[in-house]
């Protein structure tokens, strides 16, 4: 039998009593970045999972290409539930896996993943608090190289196209686009607007952030010390500023750093909270260019 998840989170304890468990499967979702603002590029961090290790028995899930939307003009675009399924399906996942995403930075890839699942109606799923970041500091085991076996449930495998093989279900409205924001800037239909991303990743030279922001970057939300995300009063403190609002819409640089929060939300208890999938990489690029002097 399968884990049971009672939270969005789950602790650095709850996966070492947990590892090897049947139908438990863990996921490095590690991205790596370099530049800020439009000049930021992503790269997978397959090769780090390799050679500087990871949580024994995790496999790499590339959100850079296997869980993005091929041929945007966008990175990191939501993939279509084709796609989600092929890739998920080659991780291993099925219908009655638990599956535990973690990364090497302050969870805002494992979140990215994290929405992803549940966009698709698939709930057991949940972020390691704290990320490699915590497991690695408290000294708990690491495996260094790839995996070279098939999971169970992958393409090709055994049971990867029986009745247990992963079938999405109908994708929830977890996500906005352009022209909800622009209505939300207008009045025309509020919602809280929440900027996630740190101002550094942003750079110093930037078009303007969408208009009636509230800032609650995601570096804000951990604990220095542990990486862990922050708790109870704390954390309701961080949102004091939009939790009333009926809806919250969260974004970022391009829609990653915005599910950290997202997911900080949830755990807070509010019960519509969107990802501006695009996030400002979307939002820049259908501004009217300024006029020349």
């Amino acid at each position: 039998m399968a884990p049971v998840l009672t939270s969005p989170l789950v602790s650095t304890q709850w996966l070492a009593d947990h590892l090897g468990a049947d139908e438990l499967v863990v996921l490095d979702a590690s991205v790596h970045t370099a530049g800020a603002g439009r000049d930021t590029r992503w790269t997978t961090a397959e090769a780090s999972y390799e050679q500087d290790g990871h949580v024994p028995g995790a496999r790499y899930a590339d959100l850079v290409e296997a869980f993005s939307a091929p041929g945007s003009d966008l990175p990191f675009t939501r993939p279509d539930v084709e796609r989600f399924e092929a890739a998920a399906r080659g991780l291993g996942v099925t219908n009655d896996s638990t599956v535990i995403v973690y990364d090497d930075s302050v969870s805002e890839w494992s979140a990215r993943l994290w929405w992803i699942f549940r966009s698709f109606g698939f709930d057991s799923v949940a972020v390691l608090d704290g990320g490699f970041t915590k497991w690695r500091g408290e000294g708990r085991p690491v495996r260094v190289g790839a995996l070279r076996t098939p999971p169970p449930g992958a393409t090709g495998a055994a049971g990867a196209d029986g009745p247990d093989a992963l079938v999405a279900g109908e994708e929830r409205p977890l996500w906005v686009d352009h022209d909800r924001v622009a209505r939300a800037v207008s009045g025309e239909e509020p919602a809280a607007l929440v900027l996630a991303a740190p101002g550094p990743s942003l750079g110093d030279d930037h078009p303007p952030i969408v208009p009636g922001s509230t800032r609650i970057t995601v570096d804000t939300l951990v604990d220095p010390d542990t990486n862990a995300y922050l708790r109870g009063p704390e954390l309701r403190e961080a949102f004091a500023p939009v939790l009333d609002a009926d809806e919250i819409v969260t974004y970022c640089g391009v829609g990653t750093a915005a599910c950290a929060d997202a997911l900080a939300l949830t755990l807070l208890g509010h019960e519509k909270v969107r990802v501006y999938d695009g996030s400002l990489a979307d939002w820049w690029r259908q501004q009217p260019e300024p006029l020349a002097s």
